[in-house]
């Protein structure tokens, strides 16, 4: 795709924490590369928030426009790719942000809560792709959907969301493969913790900040706005080579886990077996 060519995004979770960033980051991606934008934000319905997110988009410079469906419900998921192209055009960027995660256990988890799990954080991703394909094989667009650390470790406690992410980020690698050939792009980026509106109540206690802070080998919870430039970075003509790419954004903990166990040995003069 040219950089210079109109660019249309359609972002869904739009109006939470991460969502916001990543509307915003898209912006400022285009306009260093000279090009306009239009951002279709979603939510799962009309409202307040919506609308004042629309317009803070049009105030930094963007056409955008607010669109609304339960992504939980396979008819809605195709209305809003519908919504959006009627809006700004041909889409040139899928950005399937929403989601949600749950405490659980597996051993007595409901099956509504399994299921809703799986539809609001994988299936929707997969109707929203295929509701957007021939406009993004048009336009040699991309699909960027955000996945979880959960996806890529055990959560315990939320086995529904750790699988329903794994099965997310796979999903993709399997649409980078199949849709290849059309010049459709798809990739995934896994926040590790990162500090919204919606975890703000935990981040009030300083020692538990604390705590979180030192498990991190970079030293900081993330932002919404670390999350929004790695979303950036992949649906622009920089990432033009990148399909298939799971793009991990944690400050490093994910690969810190072993370096957790108590204990530092030395030199020992007989290699051990892990």
């Amino acid at each position: 795709m040219n950089t210079a060519s109109p660019r249309h995004a359609l972002v869904t979770g739009a109006t939470g924490g991460i969502g916001r960033a990543i509307c915003f980051a898209l912006i400022e991606q285009a306009r260093r590369d000279g090009a306009p934008i239009h951002l279709s934000a979603a939510a799962s319905r009309p409202g307040e928030r919506l609308e004042r997110l629309v317009e803070e988009i049009r105030t930094a410079g963007a056409a955008a426009s607010g669109v609304s469906g339960d992504i939980t419900d396979p008819a809605q998921c195709a209305s809003l790719v519908t919504q959006a192209h009627a809006q700004g055009g041909d889409l040139t960027a899928l950005v399937c942000n929403a989601g949600a995660s749950g405490p659980g256990r597996l051993a007595d988890l409901p099956v509504a809560q399994w299921d809703l799990t799986f539809n609001l954080n994988t299936r929707s991703a997969w109707l929203l792709a295929q509701a957007a394909r021939e406009q993004l094989a048009r336009t040699r667009g991309s699909i960027t959907a955000v996945a979880s650390m959960s996806g890529l470790t055990p959560h315990p406690g939320y086995g529904a969301y750790s699988a329903a992410k794994a099965a997310l980020i796979m999903l993709c690698r399997h649409l980078a493969q199949e849709w290849a050939a059309d010049g459709i792009r798809v990739n995934t980026v896994c926040p590790g913790m990162v500090r919204t509106p919606l975890t703000e109540a935990v981040y009030q206690d300083d020692a538990t900040l604390r705590q979180r802070e030192a498990l991190v080998p970079l030293g900081r919870v993330g932002r919404p706005e670390d999350v929004g430039a790695a979303v950036a970075y992949l649906a622009s003509a920089g990432a033009s080579y990148v399909t298939g790419h799971n793009l991990v954004v944690d400050g490093g903990i994910s690969d810190h886990m072993l370096s957790m166990i108590p204990g530092r040995p030395g030199k020992p003069a007989v290699m051990e077996a892990l």
